[in-house]
């Protein structure tokens, strides 16, 4: 479904009503790099959308430039040795500490207020005097702001660096939400605003912020929830390669490895595509539309190759998600994409429980043996399948669970979950090509999880052979350009339909690496659409095959 919401005027307050965060009161952090600058812009932008006003902050350090450059003095040039030399040299820094510093922070907050008298936003000075990330992170926690909006990186950036020490403290340490500027080339409007959901009560929040900033700029909105079918199956082999006999037997490994395949291949992404579905429920009673998305594989790697292909402009996640605990600042997925994020990211800490949800958990009871049978669920995904069989309840009208409400479920959503047979399907054979990516690997125990990896994606596939395109998306060959093309062998693949021209071009390449070939030539790409057109459409013997594939 294509997804936009739609456009309204923003000086239209009624809005707020539905966002879980408030755009009044919006703290900037200002240091005049390009990243800071892009935040301001952007923050101004929601500022005025809200009939808010923006806050500047700079911190400058004057006590600790006191200190450093008294411990400085003992190092200068013999010329600076002299008493009246040193007198005269501690006056001129002691006038850069008092004056000099606070004139440059005005310059920092003179630019700010000409950003916002541009788009008639009021703008406030801060110019506290200590540590710079302490001291945001002191005004963050003051009570007075609603949200803080940095750059990632800042006037010291260099080539490859991904996230500004001071960013980093302060993202970890706010207990706001906070934009954080990564592209300061891209407006926030440039693109789909794409929100990651885990089914917490802080990704629904984050839905809820991205329906209404969508709402506000004109934007589409995306709603992604991503899960790793392969993690359980690697951790389980290792468990299986460390457990004695009588170990094993004693943890009944034998049931828990089908138990979690079994549940891995289909309930997990049953359970992350409910909370999909929850999205498009709760953007539908707002009156708005969304684009949903399942994802598989690790969750950020998953998240950030979906933001690169839709040239997503701003991503809105939670800053911890279903899995965080009291003592987390911010969660595993959060902070990879607070890295690797190639477009503006919001770490979001508001929180937002669907009504469907709230009704269903407040009006539903357990029997003994439906509790128990839930139970049989592994304790990571346990809450989301109980989630599932509440709503599944309450939408046929049930407010006892029984076993067999629980059995209707998981027989849809987790295959085999009342089964405890063993589930030996035995070793995949490997192709050439793909031994020859493995063999790639440098680090051993990295190619071991690949090789893992590999396997359980050809069984989800029903393969029986371990081929390239098995192995290839736990790869990074961002360092392998991979066999070249001719410009006849190109445009042989554009005929493709383009729903399958990826993945058709992906195989012409598998074939090459598999046959040790540099080029691909148009004669190679033909065979290799000709094997993937019998494969797709098999011709029975003694018709003709007039119809190709591409």
């Amino acid at each position: 479904m294509t997804a936009s919401v739609p456009a309204v005027d923003i000086e239209d307050n009624e809005r707020t009503a539905s966002s879980p965060v408030s755009l009044k009161r919006i703290l900037v952090a200002l240091d005049a790099s390009d990243h800071a600058n892009r935040a301001l812009e952007e923050a101004t932008r929601l500022a005025k959308s809200a009939d808010g006003m923006i806050s500047g902050i700079h911190a400058y350090a004057a006590m600790l430039h006191d200190r450093r450059f008294k411990m400085m003095e003992g190092g200068l040039p013999e010329r600076y040795l002299e008493e009246q030399e040193m007198a005269y040299q501690r006056d001129v820094h002691d006038d850069l500490i008092t004056r000099g510093l606070n004139i440059i922070s005005d310059s920092y907050h003179d630019a700010g207020a000409e950003v916002c008298a541009r788009h008639d936003v009021e703008f406030r000075r801060l110019s506290p005097e200590g540590k710079n990330y302490t001291k945001i992170v002191e005004a963050a926690r003051s009570g007075d702001y609603d949200v803080l909006a940095l750059g990632s990186l800042g006037v010291g950036a260099v080539p490859g660096s991904l996230i500004g020490t001071v960013c980093e403290r302060v993202v970890r340490r706010s207990p706001i939400d906070t934009f954080v500027a990564r592209d300061p080339s891209r407006s926030i409007a440039d693109g789909p605003i794409v929100v990651g959901l885990d089914g917490s009560a802080h990704s629904y929040g984050a839905l809820m912020l991205a329906l209404d900033i969508g709402t506000r700029l004109g934007c589409e909105v995306h709603a992604v929830a991503a899960y790793d079918p392969y993690y359980h199956y690697v951790a389980f082999n290792k468990i299986a390669g460390v457990l004695s006999e009588e170990a094993g037997k004693v943890f009944r490994f034998k049931e828990q490895e089908q138990l979690h395949e079994e549940l891995i291949d289909d309930g997990i992404a049953k359970i992350y595509q409910s909370h999909l579905d929850v999205a498009e429920s709760v953007a539908q009673d707002l009156g708005a539309k969304i684009t949903c998305k399942l994802l598989d594989g690790k969750p950020f790697k998953a998240v950030q190759q979906y933001l690169e292909e839709v040239g997503a402009s701003l991503l809105i996640v939670g800053k911890t998600g279903v899995h965080t605990d009291e003592e987390m600042d911010i969660g595993g997925n959060a902070e990879n994409l607070l890295r690797t994020a190639p477009c503006h990211i919001w770490l979001t800490q508001s929180e937002y429980t669907p009504p469907l949800d709230v009704v269903a958990e407040e009006t539903v009871s357990w029997s003994v043996e439906a509790e128990q049978k839930i139970s049989r669920a592994p304790s990571f995904v346990r809450d989301m399948a109980r989630r599932m069989v509440i709503r599944h309840a309450h939408k046929i009208g049930h407010t006892y669970i029984t076993s067999d409400i629980v059995d209707a479920v998981m027989s849809k959503a987790m295959p085999g979950f009342g089964d405890a047979g063993p589930n030996d399907r035995g070793d995949l054979e490997w192709s050439a090509a793909a031994e020859k990516l493995i063999a790639s690997v440098a680090d051993d125990a990295v190619a071991d999880n690949i090789r893992l990896r590999a396997v359980k994606r050809a069984r989800r596939d029903n393969a029986d052979t371990v081929s390239a395109k098995h192995v290839r998306p736990f790869l990074d060959l961002a360092d392998d350009d991979g066999p070249s093309w001719s410009a006849a062998a190109l445009a042989r693949v554009q005929r493709v339909p383009e729903m399958v021209r990826e993945t058709v071009k992906a195989d012409v390449e598998d074939l090459a690496r598999e046959r040790e070939l540099g080029d691909i030539s148009l004669e190679l790409a033909e065979e290799a659409i000709s094997e993937i057109r019998k494969t797709m459409c098999p011709v029975p013997e003694g018709s003709e095959d007039d119809n190709g594939a591409g």
